[in-house]
């Protein structure tokens, strides 16, 4: 979530800011720093510099894939996502803000190509990104597994405006049902029933609800990008 109060972080004696942790947010999201830079409006030799100061301190943030069906991207280390989890702890308590749900939806493997995986689910297709990268293999098809995101990477439509998949890069459409509204502090969660074992929680803004006029009862879809979403197979008992 946005926010106007100015957050850092300092690790290991360098300090991580807000346009450092977009940064890495990007990587994550775009899968190519090149792609990351290019969603942030920044230039890819300032990106790249940047992530070098970062490395020289805090160590190996970002591993470069090369090669596969992908065609090889970039993808965060544990060290990076670390990060990013420190990095919202301070935000959190900083802006005074409740960290987002997680949305946990289960489903079985359909099909896998390099990292992307299309899961069946109660909700309707799913699409997410395997955890540990395209040399991963512990998700194959049929697999029963667990599609993970948070509640700030949904973006709600009304269902008579919504584009269709092939003309938008959110893979990911649930149609649903809005079973409860809470707003505060100038953001509100929706709650959504879109057909799985529970509803699922969206956050968005105070403004987006009133712009969309969002009260129970109301029809919506809810998209989020394949990027967003992490997929983990289920443990076996």
């Amino acid at each position: 979530m946005d926010t106007d109060v100015a957050v850092s972080l300092t690790a290991d004696g360098v300090t991580v800011d807000a346009s450092d942790a977009a940064l890495l947010r990007a990587v994550d999201s775009e899968g190519s720093l090149n792609a990351a830079a290019t969603a942030l409006g920044r230039s890819y030799s300032r990106a790249h510099k940047r992530l070098t100061v970062l490395e020289e301190t805090l160590g190996s943030l970002v591993e470069r894939e090369r090669g596969g069906e992908g065609g090889g991207g970039s993808v965060l280390t544990d060290r990076g996502r670390e990060l990013l989890t420190q990095f919202a702890r301070v935000h959190t308590v900083v802006s005074g803000t409740a960290a987002a749900d997680v949305i946990a939806l289960s489903g079985t493997v359909r099909e896998r190509s390099g990292r992307l995986v299309t899961a069946e689910s109660p909700a309707g297709e799913l699409h997410a990104i395997v955890v540990g990268g395209d040399r991963d293999p512990s998700v194959d098809t049929g697999d029963d597994v667990t599609v993970t995101l948070t509640a700030d990477a949904v973006t709600l439509q009304e269902p008579d405006a919504t584009l269709s998949a092939t003309r938008t890069s959110a893979r990911n459409r649930l149609r649903g049902t809005v079973t409860a509204v809470d707003e505060r502090d100038g953001v509100a969660t929706i709650t959504v029933d879109v057909g799985a074992a529970t509803p699922i929680p969206v956050l968005v803004t105070a403004a987006s609800r009133a712009r969309l006029d969002l009260e129970p009862g109301d029809p919506v879809v809810a998209t989020f990008k394949a990027t967003a979403a992490r997929v983990t197979r289920l443990s076996e008992e």
